[in-house]
Order: structure tokens, then C-alpha cells, then sequence
């Protein structure tokens, strides 16, 4: 007979139910570790056919790591399981771990799918980079408000900019120097990193949209825009305007900027030419379709 297994997974420990023929046969405690969870399946369940656990902060580990021991590994949706799990009339870990093998067993649930390593590693850079923007954004915002107090205005500028004028202003106040002078150190730590391109700190990185459509990596974006610049020399874009829009949109990203750019740049490359396109006849996926066709080509 097959047996099913619920791991209801914390920090430290996940709770083990183990169901067979509509029973369940062990459940137990153990360290929140694959390797150790792997060891456990192989020594209480021989016919394991499938493991199932909720969505949750390791949940892409645990994932990755018992299907890399050739165990039948399931991520579930956890908002689908909740309503299940909440008709246990105890609430605990054990029970928990219970119901998720009962919904094993029964087949009762949403499996989710899984983003691989790489896609995580992207989506961790993302997050990150917007993260150390918020803040360089907060602390010169922060800076400016306080130093109005004092009729102290920052003109406009970012970066080192930005960090000159605030020096600037400060030469003469030894005081309010010794409040803001950390704030604007924290910024200059935060600043460089935060505004530099994705070309630069993930050349090598792909990043995806679902399981169908993968973007250029970083490399490759600069070049298809640097040999779509260099085909729209004349007369290159009055002959082949769709193979460099084609170049354009494959070096357009999806995570890195919008379309409104690539259109801008496109746009004002037609008047030098003196030509135009009326994108207001046309239709988006349509145009995109024929631009891929022609850069094709």
C-alpha cells in the first residue's frame, strides 16, 4: 500500500503525519531539514507517493531538496488548505501535519508550482535593489525636510550631487553637521549600489515571466540596443525600421523599465529620419508580432 505524508513546517521543527490505507501509521517531531525529513520518509514510509506541505518561507527549499533526494515532493497552496485545516478541533502542529496528510491521501488540494533557484536569485536581486532605492529615497527626503527647519535648501540633484550641496550647506553648521553628516554617510554607502543597472550587478542573470517567456540576460540586452542604434544610422532605419525595433524590444526586459521609453527612443530615431509611424492605427501584440517576424528575418 502507498503512503501519504503531511509535514506542517516551522523555523526549527516539522510535525510528520504518515497516512496509509486510511490510517495513519506514525507521526513524530524532527529538525527542519531536508536531508534529515529525506532519512525519516526512508526509514517509516517504503511507498511513499506523495509529501505534501504548504507555501511558506521554506518552502522553495524544502521543495527543491526532497525532489533532489527522488522524493514526490508537493508545494500546496496554503490559503486552499487552510479552510481544511481549520475544521481540526484542536489547533496544533501535529493536527496540522494530520490534516495536510489526510488532504495527501484524498488528493485534495492545489499544488502550486515552484520557481527554481535561479528565478529566486533574480527575483532576490529585484526585491533588494528596490529595497536599497526606498531607502536612499527616504534618507535624502529625510535630510531635506530637517535642514528646511533650519532655512537650509537642498537643490535638486541625486547621488554624489546630492551629496555635495548637502556638504556644502553644512560647512557652516557645526551642530546640525554632527545630526544629518551620519544620515548622509548611510546614503553614500546605499546610493552606488542601488542605482546601478542590472547590466552591471547580474550580466550573466536571466530573468523569466512564467514558465514560457524568458528575456536576454544582461550581456546580451546592450548588445541587441547597441547593434539596434547602430542599424538605425542612415539610411539603415528608413529601410529596416521593424528589424530595429526588433533589436529594441529584445533588449526591453520585462522587469528592467517599461515600453513608454522604448517607444520614445523609437520615436524620435523615425523624425531624424523624417518619417513617422502612427502607433494609433495600430495594434500592440499585432506590432510586436510583425517586430518579431522582421527582426527574424
Amino acid at each position: 500500500m502507498k503512503e501519504y505524508i503531511g509535514l506542517d513546517v516551522s523555523m526549527k521543527e516539522t510535525a510528520v503525519s504518515i497516512r496509509r490505507g486510511g490510517e495513519r501509521i506514525w507521526r513524530g517531531k524532527c529538525v527542519s531539514d531536508p536531508a534529515v525529513i529525506a532519512q525519516l520518509v526512508r526509514k517509516r514510509a517504503l511507498a511513499v507517493d506523495r509529501i505534501v506541505f504548504e507555501t511558506g518561507p521554506l518552502s522553495v527549499w524544502f521543495y527543491h531538496a526532497l525532489r533532489a533526494e527522488g522524493l514526490p515532493a508537493i508545494c500546496i497552496d496554503a490559503r486552499h488548505a487552510k479552510s481544511a485545516l481549520d475544521m481540526a478541533p484542536n489547533k496544533t502542529d501535529a493536527n496540522d501535519a494530520d490534516g495536510l496528510a489526510h488532504l495527501a491521501e484524498i488528493g485534495f488540494f492545489r499544488e502550486v508550482r515552484v520557481k527554481g533557484f535561479d528565478s529566486m536569485l533574480a527575483r532576490t536581486l529585484i526585491a533588494a535593489r528596490n529595497r536599497l532605492v526606498r531607502i536612499t529615497v527616504d534618507l535624502s527626503n529625510h535630510i531635506r525636510g530637517f535642514m528646511k527647519t533650519f532655512d537650509l535648501l537642498v537643490p535638486a540633484g541625486k547621488g554624489s550631487t546630492f551629496e555635495a550641496h548637502v556638504c556644502h550647506l553644512l560647512s557652516d553648521q557645526p551642530k546640525l553637521s554632527a545630526i544629518l553628516l551620519p544620515m548622509l554617510e548611510a546614503f553614500g554607502d546605499f546610493h552606488p549600489w542601488a542605482g546601478r543597472d542590472r547590466t552591471e550587478v547580474a550580466a550573466e542573470m536571466q530573468i523569466s515571466k512564467g514558465p514560457n517567456v524568458v528575456f536576454a540576460i544582461g550581456a546580451d540586452i546592450r548588445r541587441a540596443i547597441d547593434y539596434g542604434l547602430r542599424l538605425a544610422e542612415a539610411p539603415g532605419l528608413r529601410q529596416v525600421p521593424g528589424a530595429v525595433m526588433g533589436y529594441f524590444v529584445d533588449g526591453h526586459p520585462f522587469l528592467d523599465g517599461n515600453g513608454r521609453t522604448l517607444m520614445l527612443v523609437f520615436g524620435e530615431l523615425c523624425f531624424r529620419h523624417g518619417f513617422s509611424i502612427a502607433w494609433e492605427r495600430t495594434r500592440c501584440m499585432r506590432c510586436f508580432e510583425t517586430v518579431r517576424c522582421l527582426s527574424e528575418v
